[in-house]
């Protein structure tokens, strides 16, 4: 076993034992509160620059296999676990926790007090910090510690190529990829839809050109406020008339685009058991999170928009639908991937709006 250490930007230090790759990495830690999905977390492009750190104790049990990955490689900074199981058991396993951490390149930490961890960024929220196996130069890790910012994260994550998958003769949809879980386009083509995918810069005008039925704006890592690119060109789309269904960053890019605001908040929502009220509904569904971002409550004009969902927790914005265009969004997600389904009508209410301006234009 190989010693490793949890050094944070206050000094404090965290001595454990090393999994998956060895070195040094440096990243914003931050905590994520689900029992389960570790497979799908790691491989969650809104993680990058992130150190994540479990709060569930035992990590790994149920092995990793190839269906669970929700993007094409992992994203992390590093990942921290109370106890990783080394020899896990279910019938989908082909491989350990352990394993997958080193073939993917992600530092690993297990053996911590993880409980204390998040104690710590609870109470001062996320705060930088460095996996490593050498502390001799502690002043001048804790330097480049406090230097980190996660920029350019959009742009690290998106596909390089637009690609379309789905039924010939399916709705036609644009989906802008900010970092894409691979259920939003599974949860789409399930639904009879034809998904183009497309990079998080491309102009308005070349998807327009398509003459799709609607647009989804996906999930994605960092500060929506960077986004200055994609602000801009969703303002266009906005006034298309086209459908829009936007989650997590998507949800966010496009209140900034309609005049919102956004803010950081302290320590995030990240997890699959959060409770978000659906307004129009009247109901409550437990709900997917990955955020350390959200609107503004507020900040979007009464004419503009309305907040349409409700984080139970915190009071903090979950959705907005928007007056005089078909766009709504949500920041949670209703794909899931881990985390419960409750919210996935989202999709159908989607594919209804998409069909009833097919029906206005025919």
């Amino acid at each position: 076993m190989t010693r490793a250490y949890l050094l944070l930007a206050d000094g404090t230090v965290f001595e454990g034992i090393s999994i998956g790759a060895r070195g040094t990495s440096i990243g914003e830690t931050v905590f994520n509160t689900g029992m389960t999905g570790y497979q799908e977390t790691l491989t969650d492009a809104s993680y990058y620059g992130q150190i994540v750190t479990q709060t569930y104790p035992l990590v790994g049990n149920y092995g990793v296999n190839d269906e669970d990955e929700e993007s094409s490689r992992s994203w992390v900074r590093g990942y921290i676990v109370r106890e990783n199981c080394a020899a896990p058991s279910n019938f989908r396993s082909n491989g350990t926790l352990d394993a997958f951490l080193k073939k993917q390149g992600v530092v690993g930490l297990c053996g911590i007090d993880t409980r204390h961890l998040t104690r710590l960024l609870r109470e001062h929220g996320v705060m930088n910090g460095a996996i490593t196996d050498d502390l001799a130069d502690k002043d001048a890790l804790l330097a480049k510690i406090n230097k980190y910012t996660i920029t350019g994260a959009v742009e690290a994550v998106t596909v390089e190529q637009a690609f379309t998958d789905g039924p010939e003769d399916g709705l036609r949809v644009a989906l802008f990829d900010y970092g894409y879980k691979y259920n939003i386009l599974r949860s789409l083509v399930s639904r009879g839809c034809r998904v183009t995918v497309y990079p998080a810069s491309t102009a308005p005008d070349t998807v327009l050109a398509a003459h799709p039925d609607g647009i989804m704006l996906s999930n994605g890592p960092g500060d929506p406020s960077a986004c200055a690119t994609q602000i801009e060109n969703l303002r266009g789309l906005f006034e298309s008339g086209i459908p829009i269904f936007g989650i997590c960053l998507g949800h966010q890019l496009m209140a900034l685009s309609q005049g919102g605001r956004t803010e950081k908040l302290k320590y995030g929502h990240r997890g699959a058991n959060h409770p978000v009220k659906d307004l129009a509904h009247g109901r409550t569904y437990i709900t997917s999170q990955n955020h350390g971002y959200a609107v503004v409550d507020g900040s979007i004009g009464a004419e503009k928009g309305a907040v349409s969902h409700v984080n139970l927790n915190d009071g903090t914005v979950e959705g907005v639908r928007y007056k005089n265009a078909p766009v709504f969004t949500v920041q949670f997600h209703p794909e899931a991937s881990p985390g419960p389904r409750d919210s996935a009508y989202l999709f159908d209410e989607f594919i209804s709006l998409m069909k009833e301006r097919n029906l206005q234009h025919a």
